[in-house]
């Protein structure tokens, strides 16, 4: 690691003298009782680093009971961290205090970030005590960090951002114990010069937390220039006119693969924000050959598409708003009713601003329309005066418009307001049998004619009174009401039912049939 130089050291001795007379003595040891178990964080990992590697490294401190690099389920990479279980937490507290930010070649010459494994994921989640620095030197590295901040406090985490070369950002995160050794670190470290450069300290907010505060949309160094002419769109051009704002890093102009042509729009880095934020108010709006442009922050796809819903999810609430109750919903319309006449309709009861019959992709009318009036009274008025009219050769269905979410919505509540007071059976209502099957469990076998009904034939036809009856199912006769089985007399209105007749024929029409046959 980087060894500190003279003005790194005298640096941290005036911030330690700052802490001091805050009050803050500097960090205590870590109390080992704080933690569940002798198991460390090990980040900054090579990607080919393996377990083996780090049982080299850390085997010399003490036993180490076991060792995992964390992988990806797919295709088994390493996902650049791991953690170390020593047998006791004493080595552990070694490990930490002796081989943070420690390198070698069996690290691949990368430097190890150690902190306490936490089981509980609030402790790192949770914004107390953990501060963002940027406007940071090239220069320095984690342990620079962490020197420069350690006098504040014990420090669980520090980083600072680098990329895939391994070169820094610009800025970093330190995460203390004690979110009090956060606030001295923000108010003895804000606003110093460290390694030439005036930093930044200041509370960490998340991602979710500086959109709602608008932080994240106020400092950009990249800007978006659309609606170009085709004259200016060269890095010579660019150059000239934004350099006047501000030392311009890159420029990039979007041309088709085939013809080459400029696609009429650009991207400008800008090495500072103020540059990048003084071109956007200056020049957006400018005209350039008859051509006004457009100057603002880039934004990345999902972040451009997120702000175009909105937008026009907004546009859309706000005619839902502007046009509720005087939009009607015309339906039942005949195909020979045409725009002009259902206008003709319409107007007499106010004044119309639009009337649209849908049609088909062959210009044939689907039979439904819009209107929609200016006022609310007269679309009152027409729906209560024309709905039900004759309109060519059907009636017409006049309603206020609705949107398609709204009325499916309501169409559901509906179908399950039927349903549920849909009556059930009555009590003592008469069950109807399958062709075939049993009227009534134990009731006895079927008649031969009931059962060639079961394979399509059509059963006679036999009175309710009757069914349960033995001497019916066989086809007798019923004795007359008030008479006891197996007496002898006369029936009640004259001769009984015969096979293949009808069922409540007169006496008279009975013989006569007989007689035909």
């Amino acid at each position: 690691s980087m060894q500190p130089t003279p003005q790194q050291v005298q640096q941290q001795q005036q911030m330690a003298a700052a802490a001091a007379a805050a009050g803050m003595t500097g960090g205590a040891p870590v109390d080992a009782n704080a933690h569940a178990s002798a198991s460390l964080y090990v980040g900054d990992l090579h990607d080919d680093i393996t377990e083996a590697a780090l049982f080299e490294v850390f085997s010399a401190v003490g036993p180490v009971s076991s060792i995992r690099v964390c992988r990806d389920v797919v295709n088994r990479k390493s996902l650049g961290y791991g953690y170390v279980n020593f047998n006791n937490i004493v080595d552990a507290e070694r490990a930490l205090d002796t081989m943070n930010f420690y390198a070698s070649p069996a690290t691949k010459n990368r430097p190890l970030r150690l902190m306490w494994k936490h089981r509980d994921p609030s402790v790192r989640k949770v914004g107390q005590g953990n501060i963002f620095i940027k406007n940071l030197a090239k220069t320095i590295d984690n342990k620079s960090l962490y020197d420069t901040f350690s006098t504040f406090g014990n420090i669980m985490s520090c980083k600072v951002a680098m990329d895939s070369d391994g070169e820094s950002l610009g800025y970093g995160f330190v995460h203390f114990e004690l979110a009090e050794s956060g606030d001295l670190a923000i108010k003895c470290v804000n606003g110093k010069i460290i390694e030439d450069k005036k930093v930044y300290v200041g509370p960490f907010l998340s991602k979710k937390d500086r959109e709602a505060s608008g932080d994240a949309n106020r400092t950009f160094t990249n800007v978006y220039v659309k609606n170009l002419d085709e004259a200016y769109c060269t890095d010579e051009k660019l150059q000239d006119l934004f350099a006047q704002f501000g030392a311009i890093t890159s420029s990039y102009i979007p041309r088709d693969n085939e013809t080459g042509e400029a696609k009429g729009f650009a991207f400008i880095n800008f090495e500072t924000p103020d540059a990048a934020k003084a071109a956007c108010d200056e020049m957006d709006g400018k005209e350039f050959n008859s051509k006004a442009i457009y100057v603002g922050r880039a934004q990345k796809k999902s972040e451009r598409e997120n702000e175009l819903k909105d937008k026009f999810e907004a546009m859309k609430n706000e005619r839902i708003q502007k046009y509720q109750g005087v939009n009607l919903y015309v339906k039942n319309l005949s195909d020979e009713v045409t725009e002009e006449n259902l206008r003709a309709e319409f107007t007499a009861y106010g004044p119309i601003t639009s009337c649209k019959i849908m049609a088909d992709e062959r210009g044939n009318s689907k039979g439904f329309g819009f209107v929609c009036y200016e006022e609310l009274e007269a679309a009152n008025k027409a729906v209560a005066e024309l709905s039900g009219k004759i309109v060519g050769q059907k009636p017409i269905y006049v309603a206020p418009a609705q949107r398609k979410d709204v009325r499916r919505a309501q169409l559901e509540a509906q179908r399950a307001a039927n349903l549920r007071g849909m009556p059930g059976p009555m009590p003592g209502a008469p069950m109807y049998q399958q062709p075939g099957m049993p009227m009534y469990y134990g009731q006895g076998p079927m008649h031969p004619q009931m059962m060639a009904a079961g394979r399509g034939a059509q059963p006679p036809y036999m009175a309710p009174q009757y069914m349960m009856n033995p001497a019916a199912a066989r086809g007798g006769m019923m004795p007359a009401r008030g008479m006891m089985p197996g007496q002898r007399g006369g029936y009640v209105g004259g001769m009984p039912q015969q096979p293949g007749m009808p069922y409540g024929m007169p006496q008279q029409q009975q013989q006569q049939q007989q007689q035909q046959q």
